[in-house]
């Protein structure tokens, strides 16, 4: 918890008007690269990505553990094979693949070469792909040639042919199609970096908006903050194991995921595809184990053992949704609301619940990484380091904040002073 601790009052420190010393430099960014980087040194043998044991059924990769030292050898060498591509500094570059440590790796391996990863969700369409590469001027996108049946390269290979700017489409194997780089060769062909982990980071580029995609940018400090709001309920612990049931395409995937994990200085294994054989073979090895799953998962989850068997349990939910079916006040349960992409809340039930702090949102406290009020309309507004999220329009971004505060499309429901619910205003 110190660790955590000083990222919080260094993330505090980087807010708009905050003091510092005459002739003191501005902070860095503190990256996710920068975290792989740091725990690499002090900790090289210890595991930081694990993949889903069953992924060659469906992918046709093998299923990979990487140390922490393995995984900054990898992704440093990535990390050159996109800077051989000649991308303008700050390029916006797509990342779009399931879960799996290939995706962990390229997503830190972007923000290292000095360019925007833009998270594109694999389940997206041509359609909902083309309207996302559009609005965030996606220059170049890293993708996998298979997930099952489906053939992500080859969806990606029809946008770019009605995209101009996608200039590069670049493909983890097998099943690359021609005119698209192969990114295994990438990996053999170039040698890591030793300044791996020291690059000024651009940023975060997630997606929001239900009917057309609408690209949101935040920084490394952002990201940062976020992930330490939800450590703190969370009470992640260096050398503990993150299992993540969600996909890392947005906040509520990559915060208590891959971010959450590297800035705690834990494993991460992700299973994006769910299979309750892998899933209680996994559980069953005796590893202080933090389980992240949709909310919607609660129910199922508790008629059986495996909440017995964890250190804690995540539930994510994403607004609009219904609080009311959960158990409330039960012991090792964090939980996680995510309105829209501008921020999230995160509590334990039987500390500080979100549902809550979502009713009275006074009970977050009036400073800290993220502020909560309540608009005269009833809409939820948050301001902080944690929610420093800006829109990009034609590659600029845009505040859309008054004094500070961003106001959210949601209002909690409330009964006898608790949020039942988060519904659209």
């Amino acid at each position: 918890m110190a660790a955590q601790n000083a990222v919080m009052r260094d993330a505090g420190a980087s807010r708009p008007g905050a003091e510092r010393e005459p002739g003191e430099a501005p902070a860095r960014s503190l990256g996710l690269a920068a975290l792989l980087a740091a725990t690499a040194d002090r900790h090289p043998e210890r595991i930081a990505l694990i993949d889903q044991p069953d992924k060659p059924s469906w992918c046709g990769r093998p299923a990979i553990t990487w140390t922490f030292a393995a995984a900054r050898e990898i992704a440093a060498r990535l990390t050159a094979g996109l800077q051989a591509l000649r991308l303008p500094p700050r390029s916006p570059v797509g990342l779009c693949m399931a879960g799996i440590t290939e995706s962990h790796l390229a997503l830190l391996a972007i923000e290292q070469a000095g360019h925007l990863p833009c998270l594109l969700p694999v389940t997206w369409d041509e359609a909902r792909l083309l309207q996302a590469v559009e609005a965030a001027q996606v220059q170049a996108v890293i993708t996998q040639g298979q997930i099952g049946e489906d053939r992500p390269a080859e969806r990606l290979c029809r946008v770019a042919a009605r995209y101009f700017p996608l200039r590069f489409v670049a493909a983890f194997g097998p099943h690359v199609p021609d005119g698209v780089l192969g990114i295994d060769r990438l990996v053999l062909d170039h040698r890591a970096d030793a300044a791996f982990g020291s690059a000024e980071v651009a940023g975060l580029v997630t997606f929001a908006g239900e009917e057309t995609p609408r690209p949101v940018l935040r920084d490394g400090d952002g990201l940062t903050a976020a992930t330490a709001q939800f450590l703190v309920p969370a009470r992640i612990e260096p050398g503990d194991r993150i299992v993540s049931l969600l996909p890392p395409a947005d906040l509520r995937g990559l915060v208590p995921g891959l971010a959450a994990a590297l800035l705690a200085g834990a494993t991460l294994e992700s299973h994006p595809v769910f299979d309750s054989a892998s899933l209680a073979a996994t559980l069953a090895r005796d590893v202080p184990t933090h389980l992240v799953a949709p909310g919607w998962m609660e129910p199922g989850l508790g008629r059986t053992e495996v909440p017995a068997r964890l250190r804690s349990l995540v539930f994510v939910h994403r607004a609009p949704v219904r609080l009311s079916g959960r158990a409330p006040g039960r012991r090792g349960v964090t939980d996680v609301v995510v309105l829209d992409e501008l921020a999230l809340v995160a509590g334990r039930r039987e500390a500080q619940d979100v549902a809550l702090m979502l009713a009275a949102p006074e009970r977050a406290g009036a400073g800290g990484l993220l502020q909560l009020r309540r608009e005269p309309d009833g809409r939820l507004a948050v301001r902080g380091p944690a929610a420093s999220a800006r829109v990009l329009q034609r590659g600029i971004a845009r505040n859309e904040s008054v004094d500070e505060w961003t106001v959210s499309r949601f209002r909690a429901t409330r009964l006898g002073g608790v949020a039942t619910a988060l519904e659209p205003a």
